[in-house]
């Protein structure tokens, strides 16, 4: 396969991503109107309860069986390894540059979440099908292609679901706080004229007369006595609410864990692992013959707008991101440079380093999917999440269209390193 065949190849998926962005700017602008905030918000719900769960049960279910998650037992140490060296390069981004605080989240979570279902899904059928692949026959590599797409892409959506998830999450709890601060702050200037009328002054001054003339009556030794009294019980107390504090804190950590279990995406991953590992079930809904098979194709039907609706949101959040987003032009160059320099060159070190251990099969498709989850752009979920608790969807959208515009030219660059490496 020539260089500029795999260019087309690997760019296609890109430019397809970047097209549906521009319609759905467009459907945001005045002229149009058709995806305000509000509707954004709205559609942005209904692909985070429906679309997205349908979309990572369908494809778990059909695609991966028991014996191909023992096999692939790699991967979601791979991917595990993406998140946690793309976090690690994301927070020292955000020591450096010292965004705002509400940021922080955002750019550690983009730094860290790949694009590792919906872009895989493309790619890897694409290159299987074009002539003079390295991956063998057409047929076969396609089918391998597809369960390693859809197996990573169900590793990559719990792995964001909860991770990036937590990150964004986060992140409203710091901008809410913020505002919250702001508006007090702005009701306490707009109320002090009123507060400091002479009459409450005169007041004031006179209570704390009244006070100091109060405590100047008493004689010395009742302070000390007092004193004795109330630090033993002091330092009792502090003891006391320390201990609930740290078993507060560790009841907390382990509901938000719950929490971000419960998301309708992660749950409906689990559920998909299940059906595709135990046959019987496997059985009921996957297959010509199955009784219960048109769940598993409405579930399909369904699944297939996720990837449309998330573009969309995407663009329509451009527009307003282009006019309002507060991002510093070095983190966006930061974060390019964290996820397409740094990262590929740590995974092929990596996946090299597994096969030589002997930690991975033969087949080279699987050695080229574990390479390119270090190269993807970033996951498209994390918009949603943006778009869900209401913080950063400016920012986000700014993320993620330069990181888009830049893969067309990485992922294609870096594919044809990974299958010269593979050859």
């Amino acid at each position: 396969m020539g260089f500029w065949t795999l260019f087309e190849v690997a760019t296609m998926p890109i430019l397809q991503v970047l097209l549906i962005s521009l319609l759905g700017a467009f459907m945001a602008t005045e002229y149009c109107n058709l995806l305000p905030t509000d509707a954004r918000k709205s559609l942005n719900k209904i692909v985070f309860t429906v679309f997205t769960p349908c979309l990572m049960f369908a494809s778990l279910a059909q695609t991966v069986t028991l014996e191909d998650i023992i096999s692939w037992w790699f991967m979601p140490v791979n991917i595990g390894l993406t998140f946690l060296l793309g976090g690690i390069l994301g927070w020292i981004v955000v020591k450096i540059l010292r965004p705002k605080p509400y940021l922080e989240g955002l750019i550690i979570a983009t730094c860290a979440s790949g694009n590792l279902g919906n872009l895989l899904l493309i790619v890897v059928p694409a290159i299987c099908n074009e002539e003079g692949s390295p991956f063998g026959n057409r047929n076969v590599c396609t089918t391998v292609g597809l369960s390693y797409a859809s197996f990573s892409m169900a590793l990559g959506g719990f792995y964001i679901w909860t991770y990036s998830y937590h990150l964004v999450r986060s992140s409203s709890i710091k901008y809410k706080a913020l505002q919250a601060a702001e508006d007090t702050s702005e009701s306490k200037v707009a109320n002090k004229d009123f507060d400091a009328t002479p009459e409450t002054q005169l007041l004031k001054g006179e209570e704390d007369e009244q006070n100091v003339s109060v405590n100047g009556s008493l004689p010395k030794s009742t302070y000390v006595d007092a004193e004795s009294q109330i630090v033993p019980q002091e330092s009792t107390s502090h003891q006391d609410k320390s201990k609930e504090s740290s078993c507060k804190k560790i009841l907390e950590f382990f509901h938000k864990i719950g929490e971000e279990l419960m998301a309708p995406p992660t749950i409906a991953a689990i559920v998909g692992f299940i059906f595709g590992a135990v046959t019987w079930l496997r059985n009921l809904i996957i297959g010509d013959g199955a009784p219960l098979r048109v769940f598993q194709d409405s579930i399909k039907i369904i699944g297939d707008g996720t990837i449309p609706c998330i573009t969309l949101i995407l663009g329509g959040n451009l527009i307003q991101g282009l006019k309002s987003s507060t991002l510093k032009p070095l983190v966006i160059i930061a974060v390019v440079c964290v996820r397409y320099i740094v990262l590929p060159m740590i995974g092929i070190w990596i996946v090299k380093g597994a096969s030589t251990l002997g930690f991975l099969p033969s087949d080279p498709l699987y050695h080229y999917v574990l390479m390119i989850q270090f190269t993807l752009p970033p996951a498209m979920n994390i918009g949603t999440m943006t778009q869900l608790f209401d913080v950063a969807q400016e920012e986000c959208s700014v993320l993620f269209f330069w990181t888009y515009l830049v893969s067309a030219l990485a992922l294609t660059s870096w594919s044809t390193v990974y299958m010269w490496i593979l050859a």
